[in-house]
């Protein structure tokens, strides 16, 4: 019995110490080797094309810029709904959202290439941000309903000028009918 309980400890301690070693060597071996290293490849031609398809590989898992859009009208159709039933908390996370997604849809695209020339997206979203978004935070800031629907249609209005701005007329905005997200509960009660 006694010989057993020895050697069954010393079976657990040999699985033990041998099962640590592999795990030891494991974060090494799993760790993908770098797609780019300066030091490795001295011709600064070879170092361009490495860099050129490491952008590439990287602009092939960034989303697009109509993914972010997707975003900011989700977002901005439910503030309309926040606003309406008088929620105030809940329209201000989403006029909140819709200027973070604004934000990051303008870094993915920042500059527009259109027929007529360059858009500046950048210096557009900064005007809407600083007229149009501000002027329906005073109204959530006031609780002012009528302030608030006056501001939200000025801005679809400001919204569609940068959709005809970057040639896409065809992007027009109006006042949802419903809220996106129907699973969130509108009431300020609730």
């Amino acid at each position: 019995m006694k010989r057993t309980r020895q050697f069954l400890t010393f079976l657990a301690l040999s699985l033990l110490l041998g099962a640590s070693g592999v795990a030891l060597r494991l974060p090494s071996v799993a760790q993908p080797p770098p797609a780019f290293s300066p030091s490795k490849t001295s011709d600064p031609t070879n170092q361009i094309a490495a860099l050129r398809a490491e952008i590439d590989q990287l602009k092939g898992k960034v989303p697009d810029q109509s993914h972010a859009m997707s975003d900011v009208g989700y977002h901005f159709a439910n503030l309309w709904f926040a606003g309406e039933k008088k929620n105030w908390p809940l329209a201000k996370f989403y006029l909140d959202e819709t200027r973070s997604h604004l934000k990051w849809a303008v870094r993915i695209i920042p500059v527009r290439k259109t027929k007529a020339g360059e858009v500046d997206l950048r210096g557009i979203l900064e005007a809407v941000d600083n007229t149009l978004l501000n002027q329906i935070q005073k109204a959530i800031e006031e609780q002012d309903v009528k302030m608030f629907a006056d501001a939200y249609k000025r801005s679809i209005e400001g919204c569609y000028s940068c959709h005809k701005a970057s040639e896409k007329p065809y992007l027009r905005p109006r006042i949802p009918e419903q809220p996106e997200a129907r699973i969130i509960n509108l009431k300020p009660t609730a």
